[in-house]
């Protein structure tokens, strides 16, 4: 599967590597172009899933803020929820789509 934005692929990876969380697709790190994402200074924290990591998008000149998110360190008990540990996975949001 593939996060893109405006023809550019910001994650790539089999569907099987990826986690489905609450109707998001959340991407291995190592899947992840990097070069693309901005860490946002936006503060949230799931109540089940723990602390938020926001990331702004580079769609070339343009800037789309907090357009992907991950949980650096999800709580213990979001592991047993979902059955595998997403620490790191990246999920994407509005115009970023995610196409097989």
């Amino acid at each position: 599967m593939k996060a893109v934005l405006n023809g550019t692929v910001i994650a790539e990876a089999p569907q099987d590597e990826l986690i489905k969380i609450e109707g998001n697709w959340y991407f291995p790190p190592s899947s992840v172009n990097s070069e693309l994402l901005v860490e946002s200074p936006t503060p949230y924290t799931c109540p089940w899933k723990g602390e938020c990591q926001y990331f702004t998008v580079r769609d070339g000149d343009t800037l789309l803020q907090d357009r992907a998110w991950s949980y650096p360190t999800p709580y213990p008990t979001a592991f047993e929820r979902v059955g595998k540990d997403f620490s790191n996975y990246v999920a994407f949001w509005k115009e970023v789509q995610v196409v097989d």
